[in-house]
C-alpha cells in the first residue's frame, strides 16, 4: 500500500511499543508510550508514570506510527523494546527513577535503567525511520482507492504490529495482546480475532500466535481465557480456536500444522463438554463470578444484564462456539483420517443445533434467549448473543427470517449504528456502558458471518458496510480503534462508560483505545468488501 498522506491523526490513547516483529519485546519492564490530547506522551510501562512534551497544544502535523513518529519537527523510534529514541525537541517531566537519560546534540536516548544501552544514541535514524515507514509500503489494500479507508486501514495494520510480543518464559512462540496497556497478557478469543486479520498479510504469524494459545493449555485439557509470560487465569473464554485454524487453512492447508494442533482443540473442548454442563442437558453453561461488573468475564460479555441474576444458563453464544467447533474437528479429523472422530464430532454438532433450537428459541421474540437452567425457562433478555446461533448454522430458514427481521426492527435491534449488545426492548437495562447497549466489533463480524452462511448474503454485506463506516469515522476523529462504540449514535466512544463509570483516570473504567479486533477484523471486514470474498 501507499506510505504518503498515511497515520497522519493525533488523539489521546494511540500506544507505542516495540514489536515482536522487530525483535525481542519485555512483558515486564518494555516501555510504553501512550499519545495524550496534546503533542505529549505519558510513559505508561515500566513506572506507570512521566510525560514526554514536545509541543504545547494540539500538533500541526504528524506522522504517528505503533514504533516510530514525526510530530512538530521531531522524529523519534523504539529502536527495541526499552530505549526510545528522540530527534529534535522534547522535555521530560516526573520520569520514574527506573528510567535514564542521555543527550548528545539535538539527540536523546531515553531507556530503562538496567538495560540502557547509550551507543543506541548513533543510531542512523533516518535509515531506520524509513524502514519501518517501508514495512507498509508491502502490506496488501486490497484495491482499495477511497483515502478514508486506505488510512484507517494503515492504522489497523500499525496497530496490530504493535500487539505483537516475542516468545517469553511459559509462552514460547509470539503471540498477540489486545492491547499493549493496560490488558498486555494473552486473551484467548482475541488472539483468533487479531488471526483473522493477521492471516491476509502474515499468514505463518498468524499460524503462530494461535500455536501460542494452544500452548497455554493446562494439564486438565482447559485453555485460560488469558496467559501471561508469568501467570494464568482459571476460566476459559468462547471456543473460536478451531475456526480460527479452518480460517487460516481455508485458502492453504498446512497439515502439519492442523495436526500438532488437533489432539490440543480434541483435550480442550472434551473439557468444556465435561466441566460446562451442570445440568447434564447437553448444552453448556457460562462461569458466573460473583463480581457484578463481571458476572461472567468467561463469556466475553462481562457485564452484560443476561448475568445480572448471577445463575447458571445455557447461552445461545456459548453452544453455537461449541457447535461451531465441532463442526470444524469433523473437517479436520476427516483431512487426518480419522473417520470415526470425524463421525463423533458430526454428531456434536447435530445434536447442539437441535438443543439449541429446542431449548433456547424464542418466537415470540425471533431472538435465541438463555436458558436458566435452574427454573427451566428463557429469561426473556433478547441480547447480540442470540443471533450468533447463525455462526453453527441452527437457524432453520423461517428462524433466520425472523432474526434478520428483528435486526431490521427499529424497535429491537436497528438502532442508528447496530447491532447493539441489547434490544431497545430492554430499555430497564440499557446503559452506555460495555455490553450493556454498546456495539462491539467483533459480534458484528460474527452475525454478519452467520448472516452469509445462512443465504443472507446482502445483509451480511450491509452490516459489513455500516461497520466499517463507523471505524471509519472515528478514526478520522481520534486517530484509533475503540473497544467499543455507541449504538444510539448520541455519544463518541471516548464518553462511553466502562464498567460503572467513565474514568480516564482509571485504566479499566475507561473505553479503551487501540483496541486489538477492531483494528485486525476491520483488515478482514474492508477486504472482504473490496474482494467480494464475504
Amino acid at each position: 500500500m501507499k506510505t504518503t498522506n498515511i497515520l497522519d491523526r493525533w488523539g489521546k490513547g494511540q500506544l507505542l511499543a516495540c514489536s515482536g516483529l522487530n525483535g525481542e519485546t519485555d512483558f515486564e519492564n518494555g516501555l510504553i508510550l501512550r499519545t495524550e490530547d496534546s503533542a505529549a506522551m505519558q510513559i505508561k510501562q515500566p513506572g506507570e508514570n512521566g510525560e514526554i512534551i514536545f509541543a504545547p497544544g494540539i500538533p500541526e502535523s504528524c506522522f504517528l506510527s505503533s514504533d516510530c513518529f514525526r510530530i512538530n519537527g521531531s522524529t523519534g523510534l523504539l529502536p527495541d523494546t526499552h530505549h526510545l529514541l528522540l530527534e529534535g525537541k522534547a522535555e521530560f517531566k516526573d520520569l520514574p527513577d527506573c528510567f535514564s537519560i542521555l543527550r548528545k546534540g539535538n539527540r536523546t536516548l531515553l531507556g530503562v535503567k538496567e538495560y540502557f544501552r547509550p551507543g543506541l544514541i548513533d543510531l542512523e535514524l533516518s535509515a531506520e525511520f524509513r524502514r519501518r515507514v517501508d514495512f507498509f509500503a508491502k502490506l496488501p489494500d486490497f484495491g482499495i482507492e477511497k483515502e478514508s479507508s486506505l488510512k484507517t486501514l494503515a492504522k489497523a495494520y500499525s496497530q496490530l504490529k504493535g500487539q505483537i510480543c516475542s516468545p517469553c518464559r511459559a509462552i514460547p512462540c509470539r503471540w498477540t495482546t489486545p492491547d499493549r496497556w493496560p490488558h498486555r497478557a494473552m486473551w484467548l478469543w482475541d488472539s483468533v480475532f487479531h488471526a483473522i486479520g493477521l492471516r491476509h498479510f502474515d499468514p505463518e504469524l498468524a499460524k503462530e500466535t494461535l500455536t501460542a494459545v494452544l500452548e497455554s493449555q493446562l494439564e486438565d485439557g482447559l485453555i485460560p481465557h488469558m496467559t501471561s509470560p508469568v501467570w494464568h487465569s482459571d476460566i476459559t473464554q468462547p471456543p473460536v480456536l478451531a475456526f480460527g485454524i479452518r480460517l487460516l487453512t481455508e485458502e492453504r492447508m498446512d497439515e502439519t500444522f492442523l495436526r500438532r494442533s488437533y489432539p490440543r482443540l480434541k483435550r480442550y473442548l472434551e473439557w468444556i463438554m465435561t466441566h460446562r454442563d451442570a445440568d447434564g442437558m447437553g448444552l453448556v453453561e457460562w462461569a458466573i463470578e460473583g463480581n457484578p461488573l463481571c458476572r461472567s468475564g468467561e463469556s466475553g460479555m462481562d457485564n452484560s444484564p443476561r448475568f445480572d441474576s448471577a445463575t447458571k444458563l445455557d447461552a445461545p453464544d456459548f453452544n453455537a462456539f461449541l457447535s461451531l467447533e465441532c463442526e470444524c474437528m469433523a473437517e479436520f479429523a476427516e483431512r487426518l483420517s480419522l473417520k470415526e472422530e470425524a463421525e463423533k464430532w458430526r454428531r456434536h454438532h447435530i445434536r447442539l443445533n437441535a438443543k439449541i433450537n429446542e431449548l433456547l428459541w424464542n418466537d415470540a421474540e425471533r431472538i435465541y434467549m438463555d436458558r436458566d437452567i435452574a427454573s427451566g425457562k428463557l429469561t426473556g433478555i433478547s441480547a447480540s448473543s442470540g443471533f450468533l446461533p447463525l455462526i453453527c448454522g441452527a437457524p432453520s430458514r423461517a428462524q433466520t427470517g425472523k432474526l434478520v427481521a428483528n435486526l431490521k426492527d427499529p424497535e429491537t435491534f436497528a438502532t442508528p449504528f447496530r447491532v447493539p449488545s441489547i434490544s431497545r426492548k430492554c430499555s430497564a437495562f440499557y446503559q452506555k456502558d460495555m455490553w450493556r447497549g454498546p456495539v462491539w466489533i467483533n459480534i458484528n463480524w460474527l452475525i454478519a458471518f452467520g448472516l452469509e452462511r445462512c443465504g443472507c448474503r446482502d445483509e451480511a454485506r450491509e452490516l459489513l458496510e455500516e461497520t466499517v463506516r463507523e471505524e471509519e469515522k472515528f478514526y478520522l476523529k481520534y486517530g484509533t480503534f475503540f473497544e467499543f462504540y455507541d449504538d444510539r449514535g448520541e455519544c463518541d466512544p471516548p464518553e462511553l462508560m466502562r464498567k460503572g463509570k467513565n474514568s480516564p483516570s482509571e485504566p479499566y473504567h475507561q473505553s479503551f483505545h487501540d483496541y486489538g479486533w477492531s483494528a485486525s477484523l476491520y483488515i478482514d471486514m474492508i477486504r472482504k468488501l473490496h474482494t467480494g470474498k464475504l
